[in-house]
């Protein structure tokens, strides 16, 4: 029998990292948005019962709902990234094999506890829950894949208690014939369409269909899935993350930018943001794309959307020259009659910063480039993001996206700190 595997998910996660410090927000609707307080992007329990979608606009909601309106936070995503950080180093705390999925969720390799399955996964949902405030969901099977389907049953049923074990072959069997394909997953809508006009409706069918069929009539990652439905473990857990083959920094602006200076100050900022992101990992990139676009949601626009790719000399972690690069790639395509909605950069070609070819003419970052970055990055992380920027970035840039209702960086900054005894501050209130 195949060592079982746990898939840990965090409920609600945004959400739920806004009501550890705000306990005014606990058991009341609650929305989280996106960048410049667009969309809806994570909900709690209460605002899902009120209809509230994933993706639909907070304008919408706020018209729709009126007096119902739910509470509504900014993305934080300082400290979103750092609450999970403290889940997953208690989740390592239980057992050696560990793969990090997602910012909420993780795959936990279980040899060894076999004969307490259940009572391990209870001890790990208390300790993340005591340690962090952040709900947990545990579902435990053979494969990954059931292990998804499990821990969505521990998260919709209630008896579960947020705790789901499921290896009996008649309890898997009858949880496959309730859901529909697009719960398993890999399988969206477009799939789903397709094994239904095979008579494949439910996972349950997709389980009992013949493997070779499926591979012949559809991919080897969809006969994978099959033999993960029929208990035979074919995706291995990646205790190491595999290296990353593009690196993005984007956002939309607060506002329309009209102006190339101010364009030119948020391809500096997201250069840099993308930099830092890339030395995070011991990686150099040896080409940049910048893109440029308007709003598509204002027709009565001139609408524009152009990107440009440049290959580097020699590939580089070093800001000042990505930021170059990328100002060269943006003169290639700005033009100015247009009102600019986003713009973003994109590193590409990623090597190991440490094998960097050099060229006839063209060295790798010298070993003053290095220790500059490694300096820059050490007082980023000591005092905040953005402590010591690239001038090129602008000072205090208008184009900024709008976070109307941000919640204080409680765990990584030290002037946002909840003091015992004070009243927990609370964003404006829409």
């Amino acid at each position: 029998m195949p060592a079982p595997v746990a898939l840990v998910d965090c409920n609600n996660f945004y959400a739920s990292c806004e009501r550890v410090f705000q306990p005014e927000l606990r058991g009341v609707p609650l929305v989280v948005l996106s960048n410049n307080d667009g969309c809806v992007i994570a909900r709690s329990n209460e605002a899902k019962a009120l209809g509230i979608a994933i993706g639909e606009p907070w304008h919408m909601v706020r018209e729709r709902l009126g007096a119902k309106i739910p509470r509504m936070r900014s993305s934080n995503y300082t400290l979103y990234g750092d609450m999970s950080a403290r889940v997953m180093r208690i989740l390592a705390d239980f057992t050696p094999d560990l793969e990090l999925y997602s910012i909420d969720e993780a795959f936990l390799g279980l040899a060894g506890f076999e004969q307490r399955l259940e009572t391990h996964a209870r001890m790990l949902r208390q300790r993340v829950l005591q340690w962090t405030g952040i709900p947990v969901s545990v579902g435990i099977a053979a494969t990954k894949t059931l292990a998804k389907v499990a821990n969505h049953r521990a998260k919709k049923d209630q008896a579960c208690a947020g705790v789901c074990v499921m290896l009996d072959g008649a309890a898997i069997d009858a949880e496959l014939g309730r859901l529909p394909l697009t719960d398993i997953w890999g399988i969206a809508g477009r799939l789903a369409r397709r094994l239904a006009s095979l008579g494949i409706e439910t996972p349950l069918a997709l389980k009992q269909t013949d493997a070779r069929f499926i591979r012949e009539r559809f991919s080897v990652t969809l006969e994978r899935t099959v033999r993960e439905l029929q208990g035979w473990p074919c995706i291995a857990l990646e205790e190491a993350p595999p290296d990353r083959k593009t690196i993005i920094a984007s956002r939309s602006f607060g506002r329309m930018v009209t102006e190339r200076r101010e364009m030119e100050e948020a391809v500096a900022s997201y250069a840099s943001r993308a930099a830092e992101k890339m030395r995070r990992q011991q990686l150099a990139a040896g080409r940049i794309m910048v893109f440029v676009q308007t709003d598509p949601f204002r027709p009565q626009d001139a609408q524009y959307a152009r990107e440009r790719v440049l290959a580097l000399p020699v590939a580089t972690a070093d800001t000042g020259i990505i930021i170059v690069a990328a100002h060269r790639a943006l003169g290639a395509i700005w033009r100015p009659e247009f009102h600019y909605k986003k713009a973003g950069v994109m590193l590409l070609d990623l090597v190991k910063a440490d094998r960097v070819q050099g060229g006839l003419f063209d060295r790798p970052d010298s070993a003053r480039s290095q220790a500059c970055m490694r300096a820059l990055d050490k007082l980023n992380r000591r005092f905040g993001r953005d402590t010591v920027s690239y001038a090129a970035a602008g000072v205090r840039p208008g184009w900024s996206m709008q976070r109307g209702s941000l919640s204080p960086r409680y765990t990584t900054n030290w002037d946002e700190l909840l003091t015992v005894g004070d009243t927990p501050h609370q964003p404006g209130r829409c």
